[in-house]
């Protein structure tokens, strides 16, 4: 009898994570989904509460402990927590709850209707970053019902203000409510699976990211009427600056993530492409392969280097009227380990003028740190559940953008930016994350489900 009730009791503690029946919950995660999709949280000016308040309510009625913490009350954040054994530190699952603006008239669907057509899920958010946000969501739902037992807490973080002002979202929550979020590891935005003329291709994790370090170009001479040209004009100056600026190319270098990926491309395309490829890491051959690059894909190109853009200028305000200044904004993406001192000394030589002052800006930036690490159990279990789910390789990447997994690489955690499968031919179709549309495909809302579920189960679940 004894023997029976150890039996009994044994069988009711589940000892490993089990896989959802899926067909069973995809009419529940659909609708989660839409849900999200459909509440406006354009940023600015956000109102991020909203989600916030729809979140709570499935929480709450699952059961899972949670927190609403705001430094502005219409901008809210929401922290939730399953706990573990306690053997590992935590892990963190974040998504942000904003969204970029819209112009509706742009819009085949209303942009927030998460309208069905022919097979994609139209609405803004509906790729950055709610369906993120939902899998987190769903995971944490899942992980509760089946009582899946954790060797890591779980943490469910949904932060307001990613897209245009990081104050009330992740610097709030790192300066304080760090001890809600502490982690080892982080999964957030920024990958995802990428598809190819219908077919499948490769997933991508982010793994580091560029510094915005944006600077002024700023010139001045003796204004005067325009009748009689000078050779001390400021808009001069500044337009020779710009055009030299724009011309060069910053050295190039490497780091794991970025060698990595131009490696394993190579496995992943036309013989062709892959000898231009291998060309990056040939100095006979490297500079035709940038030039290549610069012309025909300019995100690669930008992950070679500190990348300068000259997105502003301003200067004048009559006809007739030689200005006394002239100013250029530039929009300097910095490689992590970037000497930016350095880097301003190398712009000067470049410009080659006196008259031209580098005026580094201090604002829309995030904190440089180390990339997060490719050799440790964490990177290897979001290549397995990618490999599971889409039976594909995974690539690191270096974000040329930015994310709000800077800050919690500075504070030392090891983040990890992975993301639904979408088509290559979307962003320039105007269907991708930012443009005049956004879409994602039906089959990555669920696909990408069930990638978060074996991704969190991996690296959280109790081994034992």
């Amino acid at each position: 009898m004894r023997h029976l009730l150890a039996l009994t009791l044994l069988c009711a503690i589940p000892s490993a994570a089990q896989t959802p029946d899926w067909s069973k919950v995809s009419d529940e995660a659909m609708r989660h989904f839409q849900a999200l999709v459909r509440i406006d949280s354009t940023d600015p000016p956000g109102n991020e509460t909203r989600v916030v308040d729809y979140l709570k309510k499935v929480l709450d009625d699952e059961g899972i402990p949670n927190i609403v913490v705001a430094k502005d009350p219409a901008r809210a954040n929401i922290i939730a927590r399953l706990r573990g054994n306690g053997s590992k530190r935590p892990l963190l699952i974040m998504g942000h709850s904003d969204t970029v603006r819209v112009d509706a008239a742009k819009w085949t669907f209303p942009p927030f209707s998460a309208a069905l057509d022919g097979g994609y899920i139209y609405g803004r958010g509906a790729l950055d970053d709610k369906s993120d946000l939902f899998a987190a969501l769903m995971t944490m739902v899942l992980l509760k019902r089946s009582g899946t037992p954790l060797d890591r807490d779980v943490i469910f973080v949904s932060e307001a203000g990613e897209e245009a002002s990081t104050g009330p979202g992740i610097e709030y929550l790192v300066a304080e409510h760090w001890n809600d979020i502490d982690a080892e590891i982080c999964l957030a935005e920024a990958g995802g699976v990428r598809r190819m003329n219908g077919k499948v291709t490769y997933a991508l994790v982010e793994t580091t990211e560029k510094q915005p370090r944006s600077m002024l170009l700023v010139t001045h001479g003796p204004s005067g009427h325009g009748s009689r040209p000078l050779r001390t004009n400021a808009v001069v100056h500044l337009a020779n600056a710009v055009g030299k600026i724009a011309a060069w190319e910053p050295p190039t270098r490497f780091n794991d993530t970025t060698r990595t990926y131009f490696e394993k491309l190579t496995n992943l395309v036309t013989p062709e492409e892959a000898t231009r490829y291998r060309g990056l890491f040939d100095s006979t051959k490297s500079q035709a392969v940038r030039e290549y690059m610069a012309e025909h894909d300019p995100g690669e190109y930008s992950m070679l280097h500190t990348s300068i853009s000259p997105n502003i200028i301003q200067a004048g305000y009559q006809v007739n009227v030689i200005p006394s200044e002239a100013q250029a904004t530039l929009d300097v993406r910095a490689l992590p380990d970037e000497d930016m001192p350095a880097f301003i000394g190398m712009m000067k030589k470049v410009i080659d003028d006196p008259t031209v002052e580098i005026v580094p800006q201090t604002t829309n930036q995030r904190p440089g740190a180390a990339p997060s690490r490719i050799d440790n159990d964490a990177y290897h279990a979001l290549e397995a559940a990618y490999k599971k789910i889409y039976g594909v390789p995974t690539l690191p990447l270096m974000q040329t953008g930015a994310t709000d997994m800077a800050f919690l690489r500075a504070k030392g955690m090891q983040c990890y930016g992975i993301g639904a499968m979408s088509d290559v031919e979307d962003p320039p179709r105007g269907f991708g994350p930012h443009s005049d549309q956004e879409r994602i495909l039906v089959e990555a809302v669920y696909k990408h489900l069930q990638f978060f579920w074996e991704a969190v189960t991996s690296i959280a679940g109790s081994k034992k």
